[in-house]
């Protein structure tokens, strides 16, 4: 996965150019629609197992001896009932649909923010993700390799963990919640857990950013967490008084509709944030929802 020379970037580039001369059929395509499923008002783990099913079931993401990796937000020593992390007991349940689907393995991680051992157990996800056959893994800083983004804008290349490259399916599992730069942080920040590097480094221009990093890693399910989301002094948070319960899973193939969908729970506008938008026109899924075919469950019905 590293850059390749002038010379053959420019021999590969007469090379396309006479194919799709040839065949002009080859050129991209507009983006079809797309599917999201929402569901309220059950358990974590009732929602995250009926949305998947609506969508039509794990074994259309996940094939038998494929290794998954998925990945929650973990970033925060906190607890569950705090909202700063994604919910365990839908990380299990994702681990569980995984292996019904005939995964070989899952592995669960996250470049934590604040100290990783306490992290991975206060959030309850390292538990849980064991418990459901999950092999939960801590980062080791040996393991990133530099990536080339060849179509990034401002990112040419960074730092990405290893198995994320090697692994077949990446499910993103991020939690919904208040974030202090990027106003809410959902599923192409959540990405931000699987690079090593000063992160940092990408706050200046961060709109544009996280759309170049998203240009590498690319998952294959978002499953945003809206259970309990953290409305305000995000993305830590502490105070029980900034978490509201929406008892809410958002599942789809589409990251840019899954967030954008998201918005809503902030009464945000998704047209009016600037990575949604940058992400629509690098062809990474739909901006406007009414490209999407959106099936809502009320579980509680």
């Amino acid at each position: 996965m590293q850059p390749i020379n002038r010379r053959s970037f420019l021999r590969n580039s007469v090379i396309a150019g006479a194919a799709i001369a040839l065949y002009p059929e080859w050129l991209p395509a507009a983006l079809p629609d797309s599917d999201l499923v929402v569901a309220r008002n059950g358990s974590p783990a009732d929602m995250v197992r009926q949305a998947v099913a609506a969508l039509g079931g794990m074994n259309q993401f996940v094939k038998k001896g494929q290794t998954v990796l998925l990945k929650p937000n973990i970033g925060w020593d906190r607890l569950p009932e705090q909202a700063a992390n994604t919910n365990p007991e839908a990380v299990a349940e994702v681990v569980r649909l995984c292996l019904e689907a005939g995964a070989s393995k899952v592995r669960v991680l996250d470049r934590t923010c604040n100290e990783p051992r306490r992290c991975y157990m206060r959030s309850g996800i390292e538990a849980a993700a064991r418990k459901a056959g999950a092999e939960v893994r801590h980062i080791v800083e040996s393991r990133f390799e530099e990536v080339a983004i060849v179509k990034g804008e401002l990112v040419k290349s960074w730092p990405i963990y290893k198995d994320a490259i090697d692994s077949d399916v990446i499910i993103n599992m991020p939690i919904a919640k208040d974030h202090n730069i990027s106003r809410v942080t959902l599923g192409f920040k959540n990405m931000m857990g699987l690079l090593g590097g000063d992160r940092g480094a990408l706050h200046a221009k961060f709109m544009t950013k996280i759309v170049d990093i998203n240009m590498a890693l690319k998952p294959t399910l978002t499953i945003i967490d809206a259970y309990r989301t953290l409305m305000r002094n995000g993305p830590t948070g502490g105070s029980l008084a900034d978490v509201a319960e929406k008892k809410t899973i958002i599942v789809s193939a589409d990251r840019v509709a899954a967030d954008a969908y998201a918005m809503k729970l902030f009464d945000i506008n998704p047209a009016e944030v600037e990575y949604l938008r940058i992400a629509e026109t690098r062809g990474l899924g739909h901006l406007d929802l009414k490209r999407v075919k959106i099936k809502e469950i009320n579980i509680s019905a």
